[in-house]
């Protein structure tokens, strides 16, 4: 796996377009039309016979905990070589932004016209659902009814991105919900049956965005940054502004966090433009988040970020802020193009 990363052309031409696609169809193809997650089902059984393991165990000598020790070690090596095979070796492929040719860097004064454009979008996709500026979105659908219109935002994905249809739906309601929210994700992807897994109990209005980002990981991409490019992209340029406004309200939040890194008063006097109905349904994201917090999140964000820096992906949990530099890059090059 270390020497792989090193050749990303030939992940990218044998396995990510060549094996995967194969992989990950049959695989969605087999668990995609059952109703429950078979993953989170045996994630369960797993932790089940681990603490029965444990329970067991608890009173052996060292001999045999060094025995176990390296038992333990064998099994977590079997998992580590099936997740590669099945859905890891993504990560080594060559990033979206070579092969889309754009540059991701970008001036402040790129990001806050980025994010002003965001803001009169969000505002009038908010205003045109609810008819007036003061009533926070409310999804009408089931997360059944998001996961199948999802679908068609992949349909109406660009022609330069188009290699990354989506065929064979598996999106799930994690049985796992309630762990996820404690431990601050909004879905995963299950490597082992390819299932996209969706937290219901977080705020339905950013479900859409959600769902479209999980779809992107079972498309073959490993970068946090590019599935939430991916994501945003086919939830965009979806026909129905429920999606739409997911879109443009979760790129909204990122760019006005990242102007206040550098510009506090700029994002403080962006803020105040936003629409009282989009503030409730930022205000109703937060609330949720900080009921659930917890040291445990702070745990699995510590974890996860050095899980993704293990894996090549160097900014760790800041990717997933880094999509706003592909969405401005992309915006650019589309620009440019339209002038020749």
């Amino acid at each position: 796996m270390q020497l792989l990363k090193f050749f990303p052309e030939a992940v990218e031409k044998w396995y990510s377009r060549g094996i995967y696609p194969y992989i990950s169809n049959f695989s969605r193809t087999i668990f995609g039309f059952l109703p429950f997650s078979v993953g989170d089902i045996l994630y369960g059984i797993l932790l089940f016979f681990l603490i029965k393991w444990l329970i067991q165990n608890r009173k052996i000598g060292f001999i045999q905990w060094k025995k176990s020790f390296f038992q333990i070690v064998k099994v977590i090596a079997l998992f580590h070589f099936f997740f590669q095979i099945l859905w890891g070796i993504n990560y080594l492929r060559i990033p979206l932004h070579q092969k889309l040719n754009i540059n991701k860097t970008y001036s402040e004064a790129e990001l806050i016209q980025f994010t002003e454009s965001m803001l009169l979008l969000t505002n009038n996709l908010q205003e045109k659902i609810t008819k007036n500026d003061t009533s926070k979105v409310v999804l009408p659908y089931s997360h059944d009814s998001i996961y199948n219109l999802a679908l068609l935002g992949y349909q109406k994905l660009p022609k330069d991105l188009q290699e990354f249809e989506y065929k064979n739906k598996s999106i799930k309601n994690s049985l796992l919900s309630y762990p996820l929210s404690y431990m601050g994700f909004g879905g995963y992807l299950n490597p082992f049956t390819n299932e996209a897994q969706v937290n219901y109990l977080k705020p339905k209005y950013g479900t859409p965005l959600t769902t479209c980002h999980e779809m992107a990981h079972q498309t073959g991409i490993g970068s946090e940054s590019e599935c939430n490019f991916i994501g945003f992209m086919a939830a965009f340029h979806h026909d129905d502004l429920y999606f739409q406004y997911a879109a443009t309200s979760f790129a909204l939040r990122y760019g006005l966090h990242q102007i206040a890194e550098f510009n506090p008063e700029k994002s403080k006097s962006l803020t105040e433009k936003i629409n009282k109905g989009v503030l409730k349904n930022f205000k109703e994201n937060n609330l949720f988040w900080e009921s659930y917090h917890t040291p445990i999140d702070t745990f699995f964000e510590y974890f996860y970020d050095n899980f993704l820096k293990a894996n090549q992906q160097k900014d760790g949990m800041e990717g997933y802020s880094k999509f706003i530099g592909l969405l401005i890059g992309y915006s650019k090059k589309e620009a440019q193009n339209s002038l020749h």
